[in-house]
């Protein structure tokens, strides 16, 4: 598709409009993971950018020193059904922020506040009672795993990344789209096959927008409108099947205490 048909697409999806209707789904929340630094909050910017059509404007505030600035699992709305969200990045892979990202990926952290890294079972037991007073079930999650070109990446992040990608797929039912940032910094190719030997599905490599860079060209807004686009078509084709929300939920819940009941021990 060009830019116009690509917009018209994304500004039109509606989850009523799946063949079983919306099966209790309200709102898509395109999710982003990834290290401290790597360029989710740019990417926000960019789909922004690329989807109004209007002159370039930093919504997400990006770190300009790549040591990642976002605190908050923040919220940012593209169109009346669909919300990005930049999630807390991690700043090592451990066991502790991992528990941290797979409550963010599971819904169970609120959108546009402070997410703070929880230290043992029961604390995180405590939030999950919390978040029981008002689920949220409405939310289809689609998740998106960042990663820069610029960083080089070891075989101990590939041992946790992988696990990873797997477990979001089976909590979400959807492989996470790879976006590799920063493509010309370095060598993009290889970063490729390697996410590819983990599995991914779809892989994207983007030069993000940014203050010092806006200068628009019809390839990159078609890049982070592909990437919208993408996402929508995993949600269509999962809303073929009969999905249960609050069962789902349910499952994700089952999945985050087991994990950091088997982390403590």
């Amino acid at each position: 598709m060009d830019v116009d048909k690509l917009r018209e697409y994304i500004q039109s999806f509606c989850l009523n409009d799946c063949p079983l209707g919306n099966q209790g789904y309200t709102r898509i929340l395109l999710q982003l993971f990834g290290f401290l630094g790597h360029g989710k909050s740019s990417l926000i910017n960019s789909c922004k950018f690329a989807l109004l059509g209007k002159g370039f404007k930093k919504h997400a505030e990006a770190a300009a020193n790549d040591g990642g600035l976002t605190m908050e699992r923040k919220s940012y709305q593209l169109t009346g059904n669909i919300t990005m969200v930049d999630n807390r990045g991690c700043a090592m892979i451990n066991p502790y922020e991992m528990a941290e990202i797979y409550a963010q990926l599971c819904n169970f952290v609120p959108l546009d506040e402070r997410v703070e890294w929880n230290q043992n079972y029961e604390d995180m037991m405590f939030r999950l009672e919390d978040d029981d007073v008002n689920p949220n079930f409405a939310d289809f999650v689609v998740p998106i795993f960042v990663y820069s070109v610029k960083k080089a990446i070891s075989g101990r992040e590939i041992d946790e990344i992988q696990p990873f990608l797997k477990n979001c797929r089976d909590l979400t039912g959807i492989f996470p789209i790879i976006v590799l940032t920063n493509k010309t910094s370095g060598d993009f190719a290889e970063l490729r096959n390697i996410f590819e030997g983990m599995g991914a599905e779809e892989i994207l490599a983007v030069e993000n927008y940014t203050d010092e860079d806006h200068f628009k060209t019809r390839g990159r807004h078609t890049l982070f409108l592909e990437l919208i686009h993408k996402a929508l078509k995993d949600v269509s084709f999962c809303m073929k099947e009969q999905r249960d929300p609050i069962r789902d939920r349910a499952q994700r819940k089952k999945f985050l205490l087991k994990y950091v009941h088997e982390r403590d021990l």
